[in-house]
């Protein structure tokens, strides 16, 4: 599976670019999730080439705010092995109906 397409890039912001928005007003635009584990990835933001701006939770605890890798993401695996994916399903939609 393609983690990010160009359709994905084209609607990421740039990095800084929701500075003065507020977190729960900030537009989650990619999920990534580990099909056999709990660990989700919200991108809100990139940088064009591999870092993302957002939030990231293992499931068990509150999702944390700040910055994870694409190059990370593509290593990743779940407890059986499988790989990050991209969630092909998930709109674009504010942190706040997200975390819901």
């Amino acid at each position: 599976m393609m983690l990010l397409t160009q359709a994905n890039r084209k609607s990421l912001p740039a990095l800084y670019a929701n500075e003065n928005t507020p977190a729960d007003e900030q537009v989650v635009q990619v999920k990534f999730f580990t099909p056999d584990s709990s660990w989700t990835w919200w991108a809100v933001e990139f940088d064009g080439d591999d870092l993302f701006f957002g939030w990231a939770t293992d499931g068990q605890s509150t999702p944390e705010l700040g910055y994870f890798r694409l190059s990370d993401l593509r290593t990743a695996h779940g407890a059986t092995c499988l790989p990050v994916e991209r969630d092909m399903y998930f709109q674009p939609t504010q942190w706040a109906d997200v975390a819901r």
